[in-house]
């Protein structure tokens, strides 16, 4: 029947034709069915725009900047050119002295020290895109944030890097230099002008970040609700850390860095690990106490150091050439600026603890109501037919049994 049923209905035999041919293909059409899907998400992820368009500069940032630092190494190897493209890869303004351990090379501030700030604030986006591509990317794409998340977890996740590495370096060239066991050297023999290169180094890749990090408000399309933010916490480390290096206050500067970044380490990773579970909130605790001990820590070490140490030296008033700063005003200047930038970032504290604490009471009260409404309901009884909630009840409760009925 199913032969005649093919033979008489040209249909069927159409359809079970091309079912064969789907059913028979050879490896090579399937490799290049496979290609050419590929090269299709290919073409659909990677749109093409137009050069020096804004798109094309946000998504190809990183590689114009990596074709400039390119440029500048290659110019290393002529002659001709070799001296100027030196001032942007090593810092400048080295002079030789002699020590009874020998002869040390130390440096000091000027103006060329801009040209080196601006090569590692390349350096610093290329690192950036790398991150970024190589290890947010592709944790964002687990977990499924939304777009605000999305932006906070980027965020949270670049500065955990930054905040990890520049602990771990400061940390580093406090226990070399010996400003940890000797406290009275961050005040003592006072102007620090002149500086390792450790500690130039530094202060030259930190001011390098920041400033780098303005750009990338651009390119990574921040939003307009979070830019106000980021500017206001960028800007206060751009003031603090150049007031430290231009004042020769580095040493008194290492110190309050190394704190600061190690607070805003823990802060990050509990934020990071919010994002992935929820559930992961002891993090925030810890974090509160380092910041509470920070700010307390940071006012006591700069009326010390500042407020007593450098009010108590001998070399008192203002020498441009020489790189002293010491005088009533300038020292009253950066304890005030310290003051209000410490009793700021506090205030911001506890109103953010007032408003975890608000909604936790207020979500407290939703449960106990929620909880309230949830008991259980009285049965409702019929005296007459015994019935619970529909269902027929004998008197003593138990439901009764159905007769059977006998066959006749």
């Amino acid at each position: 029947m199913r032969t005649l049923v093919r033979k008489l209905n040209p249909e069927l035999r159409s359809q079970e034709k091309k079912k064969k041919k789907k059913k028979k293909k050879t490896p090579n059409k399937i490799a290049e069915e496979k290609l050419c899907s590929a090269n299709m998400a290919f073409r659909r992820r990677n749109k093409s725009y137009p050069f020096f368009s804004q798109e094309f500069l946000i998504q190809n940032h990183a590689d114009i900047v990596f074709g400039l630092v390119i440029f500048i190494l290659i110019a290393l190897m002529f002659e001709a050119t070799a001296k100027m493209a030196i001032l942007f890869i090593q810092p400048q303004y080295n002079v030789t002295t002699l020590s009874p351990e020998g002869e040390s090379t130390l440096y000091h501030y000027g103006w060329k020290d801009c040209a080196t700030i601006l090569f590692y604030l390349f350096i610093a986006i290329i690192l950036h895109a790398v991150v970024q591509e190589y290890l947010l990317d592709k944790v964002n794409r687990r977990l499924h944030l939304s777009k605000s998340k999305n932006t906070k977890f980027n965020e949270s996740g670049q500065l955990c890097v930054f905040h990890l590495v520049s602990s771990v370096w400061s940390f580093y060239i406090l226990v070399t230099e010996g400003y940890l066991l000797h406290p009275s050297s961050l005040w003592e023999n006072y102007p620090h002008s002149h500086l390792r290169f450790q500690v130039k180094f530094f202060y030259l890749t930190q001011l390098a970040y920041w400033l780098h990090a303005l750009p990338e408000l651009y390119f990574q399309k921040v939003r307009k609700e979070e830019i106000s933010r980021q500017l206001q916490y960028i800007c206060l480390y751009l003031l603090h850390i150049s007031a430290a290096y231009l004042l020769n206050l580095t040493r008194v500067g290492l110190v309050l860095l190394f704190l600061q970044y190690v607070s805003e380490l823990g802060f990050h990773i509990a934020r990071l690990l919010y994002f992935t579970d929820e559930s992961h909130q002891k993090m925030f605790d810890l974090w509160a106490i380092s910041f509470v001990f920070t700010r307390m820590v940071t006012l006591t070490l700069m009326f010390l150091s500042v407020g007593f140490g450098l009010a108590r030296a001998e070399n008192q008033g203002l020498d441009l050439e020489m790189g002293n700063f010491n005088t009533v005003l300038i020292r009253m200047t950066v304890l005030l600026l310290v003051c209000l930038t410490q009793s700021w970032l506090l205030w911001k504290f506890i109103r953010f603890q007032l408003r975890c604490w608000r909604e936790f009471r207020h979500e407290q009260a939703v449960r106990k109501r929620t909880a309230a409404k949830q008991t259980l309901r009285p049965l409702k009884r019929d005296s007459l037919a015994h019935h619970e909630n529909g269902v027929l009840k004998a008197e003593n409760g138990a439901s009764p049994r159905t007769k059977k009925l006998k066959s006749p």
